[in-house]
């Protein structure tokens, strides 16, 4: 598990298309870093998925809630769709921001908020810089600074790699813009691909992946790559006032369980969960443990 380094940060899920009645009210305030589709009536529960991923990777999460939930898929530009505002600058916090803006001027009430990878680390950004705005948060598979994962103990230490890399991803020869038109092929019957287990270990997993890296904005997954890499939460995880949940994989005790449990060491009360026998998409990797730990986060 601790060989996930960039690949546990590089998410890349999709479009498995997602029916059902969608609100008759158009939101008041439309987000600028993000795009959202909102389905179901009930408590509004927020999804934020993952680094160059779509909002499908939570078609089975949404399909399940959508029934007792209003359900808001959030999405940010840049995957999936034109990166818009996200073409130049930093992307991690001004989503976060803009997403803290939707919550308020839609007067969403205090939504629980789930984020994958990037999508959880931008939950924990959430939870510190705007108190109050969710009622709960459920990060999965997210450290709280992915840092150690390339050795690093700070943001000085990592940050030249974080630069270096970002650089060396801009600079691949053929990139171009990606065909946002594409959609998802994905019959669940194909192997892993070798080299993708760390990523996610199902059939439906590795195909998203792939998915994913065709139809993300190479600038927008560059920027969002090095602000998640150079953002520490580790120090502030401790005045998130709402429940934390954490779900990672692997068992408790393994060599990632005691990561995780140093990664959130400031926050009192936070319930940490092991998943045995998944990899970093949870979702799909273990969907039926995934649903039963949602459902206990939502009661």
């Amino acid at each position: 598990m601790l060989r996930l380094s960039l690949a546990a940060l590089l998410i890349t899920p999709v479009a498995l298309p997602i029916s059902a009645p969608a609100l008759a009210a158009a939101p008041v305030h439309l987000p600028t870093r993000f795009s959202v589709v909102v389905e179901g009536h009930g408590p509004d529960v927020i999804l934020i998925p993952g680094l160059s991923s779509t909002r499908d990777v939570w078609a089975a999460t949404a399909a399940d809630l959508r029934g007792r939930y209003r359900v808001h898929m959030v999405q940010l530009k840049g995957f999936g769709e034109p990166a818009g505002a996200n073409a130049s600058g930093p992307v991690l916090r001004p989503f976060v921001d803009d997403l803290a803006t939707y919550i308020r001027a839609n007067r969403l009430k205090q939504p629980a908020v789930i984020g994958h990878s990037m999508g959880g680390l931008a939950a924990l950004m959430l939870g510190t810089g705007h108190p109050g705005v969710a009622s709960r948060i459920m990060v999965v598979d997210s450290l709280a600074f992915i840092g150690p994962l390339f050795g690093a103990a700070d943001v000085a230490a990592v940050t030249p790699r974080a630069g270096a890399m970002r650089a060396m991803m801009l600079a691949r020869p053929g990139q171009t813009t990606p065909d946002f038109t594409l959609k998802p092929d994905c019959p669940g019957a194909e192997p892993v691909p070798s080299g993708e287990a760390t990523m996610t270990n199902s059939a439906l997993g590795a195909c998203l992946v792939g998915y994913g890296g065709r139809v993300s904005d190479p600038r927008v997954v560059a920027q969002a790559m090095f602000d998640d890499m150079v953002t520490d939460m580790r120090g502030e995880v401790g005045r998130i006032q709402v429940p934390l949940t954490v779900l990672h994989a692997g068992p408790r005790d393994g060599d990632y369980g005691k990561l995780y449990t140093a990664s959130y060491a400031g926050k009192v009360g936070v319930k940490l969960v092991g998943i045995p026998g998944s990899a970093h998409f949870i979702m799909q990797d273990q969907p039926r443990q995934f649903a039963e730990q949602v459902s206990a986060f939502l009661r």
